[in-house]
C-alpha cells in the first residue's frame, strides 16, 4: 500500500516534466557572455581606472576610458552580449555619463541571478523582484539627492569635473569643467529652461598646442582658411556676412551635352558672357553691402571659379568656401541670418553682422574666427587643441561627457554624492527592506542589494586599495547614518565625499540603475536562441 503512495507524486511529475536543460544552458550561456563584456570594462571604472587601447580593423588606434566608446568598438557576436553594448549606448544618450557604471552593475546583477537560478528560483520571480528593487532604489536615491540651482555655478563645475576626473585628460579638469558649464549655460533657452540641445555646442578640433590651449569662442570658428586665390582680404571689420547656397560660376548644361564652337568669335562671346554673368552676380552681392561670403560646398559644379574669386577679391569681399552642408543650420543660427539659395533673393535683411572676421594661424594650419556677432543665436563653439590626434579625440569625448553631465543637471536639478556612496547606501537600505518582504522576493532583493556593492568594490580595487576592508568600513559608516561617506580615491581612504566635491547628477545614477535592471530582466527572460538563416 505504501509503494503506490510513494509513486503517486512521481507519476504526476512525469506528466508535467519538460526538458528544461537546454533552456538553462541558453540562459547560462547568455549570462556568462554578458558578464564577460562587463568584466572587460570593469577595470576602467573610476578616476584610477585603466584606459583601453582599441585597434580597429582599418588600423586606427583609439585610447579611451569611456565605457560607451569601448563597447561600441568591440566586435561582439553573442546576441546577449550585444544587449550590454546597447545598454551602454542608451545610458550614453539618456545621461551621457556613467556608461561604464551601468555595464558593471548589470554584470554584477547577472552574477547574482546566476546563483539564484542555480538555487532553483524561477526566472520570472527573479525578474519581478528585480523590477521592484529598481523602483525602490530610485526612491532611495531621490531621497539622498541635494537640490541644485543653475545659478550655482560652483556645484555645476564640481559635477563636471567629477565626470572628467576618470578620463585620460583628468589633469585638465580645472580648465575643461568651467568651459563645459559655461557653454551649456550659454545655449540654455530661457523660454524652455529644461531643454538643452547639445548640437548647439560645436566642437572644433585643431592639432597643435596642448589641451591647456582649449578655448570657448563666443562666435564661430571654421577649421579652414580664407580662399587666397586672387589676393582677397583676410581680415574684415564690421562684416556683413552672407551664407549662400548657390554657385558663383558660369552655368553648365544639366545634361551631358556638347556645344560645338566653330570659330574664335563664338569662343570669345562665350568667355565674355561668362565674365558678364559672374560680374552681374557680384554686383548684386556688392549692392547689399555684403563683404563676407560663406559658400556651401557644391557637388555638381564648382562653387567658385578662379575668375569669380578674382572679381570677388577686387570687390574686397572675403570668401570662405567649402562650408559643409551640415554646418549651415548651425552657422545661420549663430549669425542670426538666413541662408540664400538664389542670387535673386540676395537682400540686405538676410545678412548677418559681426564686428570682426579674421584668419588666424593655429598649429600647422589656419582657422577663421568670426567674433562680436550682433544678436548672436544661443550657440557656443569650443576649440579643442591637443598634441596628437588621440589626445584630441579623447578630449572631445571627455568634454562631451562633461557637457552631458551639465545637461542632466539642467533637466533634473539634483546632485548626489559620488565615490560609491549612493551604491553602498542603496545596498544597506535594500538589505533592510528585504527583511520586511516575504518568501522568495526577500531572498532575491537581498542578493541584488549585495550586487550593488560591486561599484565601491571595483573603485577600491582599481585604486589599488584593499577592497574588502574598504567596503566593510563603508558599510559600517553608512550603518552609523553617514550617508555621504564614500571612497576618496586620491587619498586612499574613506571620507565624506560631498565635502571632497565629488558629486554627480541624480539622473546619471537613477538611469544607470533602471537601465541595468531592465537589461538584466530581458536577458533573464530569454530561454532560447533561435537562429534564422
Amino acid at each position: 500500500m505504501a509503494a503506490p503512495a510513494v509513486s503517486q507524486p512521481r507519476s504526476s511529475k512525469t506528466e508535467s516534466y519538460v526538458d528544461n536543460k537546454r533552456k538553462e544552458d541558453v540562459r547560462q550561456a547568455n549570462i556568462i557572455a554578458a558578464r564577460a563584456i562587463a568584466d572587460a570594462v570593469r577595470t576602467s571604472l573610476g578616476p584610477k581606472g585603466m584606459d583601453k587601447m582599441i585597434s580597429t580593423a582599418s588600423g586606427e588606434v583609439i585610447i579611451t576610458n569611456d565605457g560607451a566608446t569601448i563597447l561600441n568598438k568591440m566586435e561582439v557576436l553573442q546576441p546577449a552580449a550585444k544587449m550590454l553594448v546597447e545598454l551602454s549606448k542608451s545610458q550614453d544618450s539618456a545621461a551621457g555619463d556613467g556608461t561604464t557604471t551601468v555595464v558593471v552593475i548589470a554584470g554584477s546583477l547577472l552574477k547574482q541571478c546566476l546563483s539564484l537560478l542555480s538555487h532553483g528560483i524561477h526566472p520570472t520571480v527573479i525578474s519581478d523582484s528585480l523590477h521592484k528593487t529598481a523602483i525602490k532604489a530610485v526612491d532611495v536615491l531621490t531621497a539622498m539627492a541635494v537640490p541644485v540651482e543653475l545659478s550655482d555655478r560652483e556645484s555645476l563645475i564640481k559635477s563636471a569635473s567629477t565626470s572628467l576626473n576618470s578620463k585620460v585628460v583628468s589633469q585638465y579638469s580645472t580648465l575643461l569643467a568651467p568651459l563645459a558649464v559655461d557653454s551649456v549655460l550659454s545655449v540654455v533657452d530661457p523660454g524652455k529652461p529644461d531643454l538643452v540641445d547639445l548640437r548647439d555646442i560645436k566642437i572644433v578640433k585643431k592639432l597643435g598646442g596642448t589641451v591647456d590651449d582649449t578655448v570657448l569662442v563666443k562666435g564661430l570658428v571654421f577649421d579652414k582658411k580664407v580662399s587666397h586665390a586672387a589676393g582677397g582680404p583676410t581680415r574684415m571689420e564690421n562684416a556683413k556676412i552672407a551664407v549662400i547656397q548657390f554657385q558663383i560660376s558660369p552655368p553648365k548644361t544639366d545634361i551631358e551635352q556638347s556645344i560645338v564652337v566653330s570659330d574664335y568669335t563664338q569662343m570669345d562671346r562665350i568667355l565674355k558672357e561668362e565674365r558678364n554673368y559672374i560680374l552681374g552676380m557680384i554686383k548684386k552681392i556688392r549692392a547689399t553691402g555684403c563683404n563676407v561670403l560663406l559658400i556651401q560646398k557644391s557637388i555638381l559644379r564648382d562653387a567658385v571659379t578662379d575668375l569669380s574669386l578674382h572679381y570677388l577679391a577686387k570687390a574686397k569681399i572675403l570668401v570662405i568656401k567649402d562650408v559643409e552642408r551640415d554646418d549651415i543650420e548651425f552657422i545661420t543660427k549663430t549669425l542670426n541670418c538666413l541662408p540664400i539659395a538664389n542670387i535673386e533673393h540676395f537682400r540686405a535683411e538676410k545678412l548677418g553682422y559681426a564686428e570682426l572676421v579674421e584668419e588666424a594661424s593655429m598649429g600647422d594650419g589656419k582657422i577663421v574666427k568670426i567674433t562680436g556677432i550682433k544678436d548672436m543665436g544661443r550657440t557656443a563653439t569650443v576649440l579643442v587643441r591637443g598634441s596628437n590626434q588621440l589626445v584630441i579625440d579623447e578630449a572631445e569625448r571627455s568634454l562631451h561627457d562633461a557637457l552631458c553631465v551639465v545637461r542632466c543637471l539642467v533637466n533634473k536639478r539634483f546632485l548626489i554624492a559620488g565615490g560609491g556612496a549612493p551604491e553602498i547606501e542603496l545596498s544597506r537600505q535594500l538589505g533592510a527592506w528585504a527583511k520586511v518582504l516575504h518568501g522568495m522576493e526577500g531572498y532575491c532583493v537581498r542578493s541584488f542589494a549585495e550586487a550593488l556593492e560591486v561599484i565601491p568594490y571595483t573603485l577600491a580595487e582599481n585604486a589599488g586599495l584593499n577592497p574588502i576592508t574598504i567596503v566593510t568600513e563603508l558599510r559600517n559608516r553608512h550603518a552609523q547614518g553617514e550617508i555621504n561617506t564614500g571612497i576618496n580615491v586620491r587619498k586612499g581612504q574613506i571620507t565624506n565625499i560631498l565635502e571632497e566635491n565629488v558629486v554627480q547628477p541624480l539622473l546619471v545614477s537613477t538611469s544607470a540603475i533602471t537601465l541595468a535592471t531592465e537589461c538584466v530582466r530581458m536577458i533573464l527572460k530569454i530561454d532560447d536562441i533561435v537562429t534564422v538563416r
